[in-house]
């Protein structure tokens, strides 16, 4: 396993910053030191807007790529460990998404741990999903095509909420896109064992998962773990996006072929040589942009045949 020279150089900065490292940090420290990258592409328009959550509203930005009518929806979670992303720093992937995607971009603000712990953010997910389904046609929108996506965190987000939508919510998911998804709390995969120097590394991760989750939480409740569902029949098709030199890559990898032996249509790709973050930091990694390209494509072709 050779790491991209890329991606070496960037964890090369970021230790050359002097930035502690997360584990040894508090939140509020953490955040501070994370800022949005350069703007994503132009889109036709972008508005802020809110949901009505389950304990009060829930801010969304929604991204047009133009005024046609009856356009195909993602509904967009943010990666951050549940604890530090924000709308800003995902407002690139939103804009790429919408505008390589043809889509309406959905990009939700849900609650962030420690201070809104497990289940604030799974609940605030949900919600917005549902309004985004019982509202497209208000900002011209597609109801019968939604698909529900996230990075890291917001991969385990979309994985919940594609689940919960099958359980109890009366309408169907059109796609997931998944990209290197928390899919199990238990973090003893061979990833973890390897991976432990590139960027996310285990001690950060289980920084994350203390955040997110109440003490004494289960962390084998399948709305934590979504790959300890005990059924994944009925899924929407998904595409899966791992990173070869990222603690999260095997489980990613797991959950999409279970989705698969459940008979989900499932497309996966292992990005070699790559650092998770790398999607989300399209504007520095080639094979960033690359994959968001590629995650483009199969969103079009997913709503085209919905």
């Amino acid at each position: 396993m050779a790491i991209d020279p890329i991606a070496q150089t960037w964890l090369d900065t970021i230790a050359a910053s002097g930035i502690p490292p997360m584990q040894e940090s508090t939140p509020e420290a953490v955040r501070a030191t994370r800022l949005p990258g350069p703007p994503g592409p132009e889109v036709h328009k972008a508005e802020e807007m809110s949901v009505a959550g389950p304990d009060g509203p829930v801010p969304v930005r929604v991204y047009w790529p133009s005024d046609q009518p009856n356009l195909p929806i993602l509904v967009w979670y943010h990666g951050g460990g549940w604890v530090i992303g924000t709308l800003d720093i995902a407002d690139a992937t939103a804009r790429r998404l919408c505008s390589l995607g043809e889509c309406i971009v959905i990009s939700v603000d849900y609650r962030l741990a420690p201070e809104h712990k497990y289940p604030a953010a799974r609940d605030d997910s949900y919600a917005a999903v549902v309004w985004a389904y019982q509202n497209a046609k208000r900002f011209g929108g597609d109801s019968s095509r939604i698909a529900v996506g996230g990075d890291s965190a917001g991969g385990t987000l979309a994985t919940v909420v594609a689940q919960m939508v099958r359980d109890r919510a009366g309408f169907d998911i059109a796609y997931q896109l998944l990209i290197y998804p928390v899919t199990d709390a238990a973090m003893d995969t061979e990833s973890f064992r390897v991976n432990r120097t590139f960027g996310l590394t285990p001690e950060s991760m289980a920084w994350f998962w203390d955040h997110y989750l109440p003490e004494g939480a289960d962390r084998t409740d399948p709305h934590v773990s979504p790959a300890r569902a005990k059924s994944l029949e009925g899924l929407p098709p998904a595409y899966v996006l791992t990173a070869e030199c990222d603690p999260l890559r095997d489980e990613g990898n797991a959950y999409a072929a279970a989705l698969k032996a459940a008979g989900v249509e499932v497309e996966t790709e292992c990005a070699a040589g790559q650092i998770h973050g790398f999607f989300g930091n399209a504007h520095y990694f080639p094979e960033g942009m690359r994959a968001t390209e590629t995650a483009a494509k199969h969103l079009r072709r997913a709503f085209e045949t919905a």
